[in-house]
Order: C-alpha cells, then sequence, then structure tokens
C-alpha cells in the first residue's frame, strides 16, 4: 500500500491511502468486513469526501464558533482529558513473576480444571424422529449435516456443536450420556425436558491442575486488576486532600 497515494483533494485538502487505512482501523470489527472489498473501500472513501466537506462547510458558516458546539466541546475535552489522566496513573501497574508464582501457590484450588467433554448434538421433539435421524447417521450421514437439516436446537447453525462443558453444566440426562461416551460415540436418543438428543462427543479432557505457566496470564490479569483498584483508590483520596470538595 502506499500510504501517500492521493485519492481525492477536497478544498485543497489531500486524502490519501494512509487516512483511508487508519479511518478503517478504528471501525468496529464487524463493520470492516463491509469496506473490505474494492467497492467497500469506494464507498468509504466517498464517506470521507462527504465528511470533509461538511466540516468545511460547517467552518464556513462559524458552526465551530456556536455556544452550544463550544460547550459539547469543551465537555468531551473533560471527559478525555479525564480518561487520559486515569490511564496515566494506572498504565505503570507491573505484576512481577514471584508475585504470579507466590498467588498460584497460594490459590491452587483455582487452577484445578474439570473433568471435560466437548460434544456436538441434535434435538428434535420426537423419539421417532430421533431413531429416524440416528439411521441415517449409522448409513453416513455427515454429523454435522443433519444436525443443520434436522436439529430445533440454535447449535444447528454450528452443526450442533456445544464447546466444552464440566459436570453440572447441562441437564443430567445428558450430562450423564455425554460423559459416558468414547470420543467420536454417537448416543442412542437421550431424553430430556427439551426432547430427544443424538449426542457425539468430540474430545474428553480429565481434571488436572493447570500449570504456573498456563495459568500465569490469568493470574497477571487478576493481580493487576487488584492492584489497580488500590493504585486507583489511593489516587482519589489524594486528590480530595489536594484539593477542596463541598458536597451541597
Amino acid at each position: 500500500m502506499d500510504n501517500g497515494k492521493i485519492l481525492a483533494v477536497v478544498e485543497g485538502v489531500e486524502i490519501t491511502e494512509r487516512d483511508l487505512y487508519n479511518t478503517f482501523v478504528r471501525m468496529p470489527k464487524e463493520r470492516q468486513q463491509a469496506f473490505s472489498t474494492e467497492e467497500g473501500k469506494k464507498q468509504l472513501l466517498d464517506q470521507i469526501v462527504t465528511f470533509e466537506l461538511v466540516n468545511k462547510d460547517a467552518l464556513k458558516n462559524g458552526l465551530d464558533k456556536d455556544p452550544v458546539f463550544v460547550m459539547q466541546l469543551e465537555n468531551i475535552k473533560r471527559e478525555l482529558l479525564t480518561q487520559y489522566a486515569i490511564h496515566k496513573v494506572l498504565s505503570k501497574t507491573v505484576v512481577t513473576d514471584e508475585e504470579a508464582s507466590k498467588f498460584y501457590k497460594d490459590n491452587m484450588s483455582l487452577f484445578l480444571q474439570q473433568d471435560g467433554v466437548s460434544a456436538r448434538h441434535i434435538l428434535v421433539s420426537e423419539l421417532d424422529k430421533a431413531n429416524e435421524i440416528l439411521s441415517k447417521l449409522k448409513n453416513g450421514m455427515d454429523f454435522a449435516e443433519a444436525a443443520a437439516t434436522y436439529s430445533t436446537c440454535p447449535s444447528k447453525e454450528r452443526g450442533g456443536e456445544l464447546g466444552f462443558f464440566t459436570k453440572g453444566r447441562m441437564v443430567p440426562e445428558f450430562e450423564e450420556a455425554a460423559f459416558g461416551l468414547e470420543v467420536g460415540e454417537i448416543s442412542e436418543p437421550v431424553k430430556t425436558q427439551f426432547g430427544y438428543h443424538i449426542i457425539q462427543v468430540m474430545e474428553k479432557k480429565s481434571a488436572c491442575l493447570k500449570s504456573l505457566e498456563e495459568a500465569k496470564p490469568e493470574i497477571i490479569e487478576r493481580l493487576k486488576n487488584q492492584k489497580q483498584n488500590q493504585i486507583y483508590g489511593a489516587y482519589v483520596e489524594s486528590l480530595k486532600k489536594k484539593y477542596t470538595v463541598e458536597y451541597k
């Protein structure tokens, strides 16, 4: 990408590929896809041109001096400055390896992983229908295709996949069946309050203790939040002593 390549000029103001890119990356991820094609980039450029035109016209008409705008601008500046000041205070928070290691040793119970399974299922309301689908699966029909075609559960959009879950997360009948299956095995229809399930286990994980290295990102985030809460509290208290505050 030629960042300096000029794509448009609005009243003497050059709009470059860098401007287009900067606008694109500031967008929410879910919106970026719509502007990632060549046609999307043209639409985005048109938006930038439009904004520049509106800005020029607003300045020409003196809207930047409108009292309402000036007040809103001051409010925004206050909010941004406050957020920036807090960020500066908290940005130097550091959690050392020694602190993380000590927390791990003192709180090992927090890092025990229970038995878990990754499973997918097909849910229907009638036993006859469940048996019919099971027969098709035994004759070679793809499980994900069957889930997408027949299942009444929203997970059908993911081929019936439910992800990993531990004991106590599912209704008892479903849980008992899922944890009793071998990897790849498909269950007979399982009746629950929701209907009849055909379950296939994709993966199993045995109970274990996370290693320090596995747990470290979680520990650092937890300790960092604790430290930042303390730092922020102390910062606010220092400001109350430094400046006059009167509640009326």
